[in-house]
């Protein structure tokens, strides 16, 4: 069995059922054993199918349980999705053959072949996004069910182009299947580590200066919109952190900061904190392949490297998940990425536009204040 590379980050199985899954009218089929059902199950909250081929499924073949499971879900309207897992990939199965008199939508996509970005990825090009040039509206896209901020986001996104009058289009990938092939010419981001690729990319909504930059070009776009009511609501919002931080200073130091995370928010969240706080940024840990970035910057991909970067920069301030709130027990922790065990999440918060960097900041002010360690 393939070493699994990166613990601390889903595989690319994960991120397909992850894409699949947000489509509204499509069933998602985890073909392999029952930890490749479970995992993603509880980590995307989202209704999945799996085979839980066992031992002598392995030795004999998967055909008749595939054709069992995929036979039991024929007929209930929409489309059915099979995603591949490291056993049947390992023991070189004919998945396609197996699946010859079913309407399904086959993507190979074993934990081995990447993380969780690619998985995500491979599946939506399997589904081919077209552009549909006679959809007036601009696409949201990075949007994600792996992200535990991915239904804030859209909430947020809809709330800004909503302020601004522009019409949406896809949200890639939480929409009705169908919209997949009618996206709109325009595109703009919230996550950058899933983006699409489809569309004219208009830029990102992390971080005010971002906002600000990317509904300019969309007043371009969109010449019937009325931007300038998302920019004053920017001017105000800014001006209310801006005295929040200010106040904070006044009585502390500012925090030196470790973050671990996907590599956008990661710098999203470094950007803003040195921005508005004067923080210190010590070090980011990535948790996929980083981009260019001012800030010292590794790839982490085990507890070892966590423990490694917190004890080499002793920040005052930790943002991450579970895996560095264990290692960091004492410190000021703010949860940013996945997994974030031990607490509960009800409400669709955002990281990305206006309230998404007014939450941030807002967590990480309450945390650092109740912590001794960050005066």
């Amino acid at each position: 069995m393939p070493e699994c590379t990166n613990p601390l980050w889903p595989c690319a199985m994960t991120g397909a059922a992850a894409c699949l899954a947000g489509f509204e009218g499509m069933t998602v089929v985890i073909h392999g054993s029952s930890g490749c059902y479970y995992y993603p199950t509880t980590l995307l909250h989202a209704p999945l199918h799996g085979t839980f081929i066992l031992e002598h499924e392995i030795i004999f073949g998967s055909e008749d349980r595939l054709n069992e499971v995929i036979g039991g879900l024929s007929g209930r309207g929409g489309r059915i999705a099979v995603i591949t897992t490291c056993v049947p990939a390992i023991l070189g199965e004919d998945i396609q053959s197996m699946l010859e008199k079913h309407d399904v939508i086959l993507v190979d996509s074993p934990g081995f072949s990447g993380d969780v970005e690619a998985g995500y990825k491979n599946a939506l090009s399997i589904l081919a996004p077209k552009v549909d040039p006679e959809v007036r509206g601009v696409n949201i896209d990075g949007v994600c069910l792996f992200d535990p901020f991915y239904a804030g986001n859209v909430q947020e996104i809809l709330r800004l182009l909503r302020i601004a009058g522009i019409p949406a289009g896809t949200i890639f990938s939480h929409d009705r299947l169908e919209k997949v092939q009618h996206a709109a010419p325009y595109t703009i981001g919230t996550n950058e580590d899933f983006g699409s690729g489809i569309g004219e990319y208009c830029g990102g909504t992390l971080g005010f200066p971002a906002i600000k930059s990317t509904f300019e070009r969309l007043s371009e776009v969109f010449a019937e919109g009325d931007v300038d009511r998302v920019f004053l609501e920017l001017e105000r919002q800014e001006e209310r952190l801006v005295k929040a931080c200010d106040k904070y200073l006044l009585r502390f130091d500012p925090p030196s900061v470790a973050i671990f995370a996907g590599f956008s928010y990661a710098r999203h969240a470094a950007t803003t904190l040195e921005r508005y706080l004067d923080a210190d940024i010590r070090c980011i840990g990535s948790r996929n392949t980083p981009g260019e970035s001012k800030y010292p910057v590794e790839l982490v991909t085990g507890l070892d490297g966590v423990r490694n970067l917190i004890g080499r920069y002793n920040p005052d301030l930790v943002l991450g998940s579970s895996f560095e709130r264990s290692v960091c027990k004492t410190g000021a922790f703010t949860g940013i990425t996945p997994p974030l065990r031990g607490s509960v999440r009800l409400a669709p918060a955002p990281f990305a536009g206006i309230n998404g960097t007014l939450i941030l900041v807002e967590q990480v002010l309450n945390t650092c204040m109740d912590k001794k360690s960050c005066l």
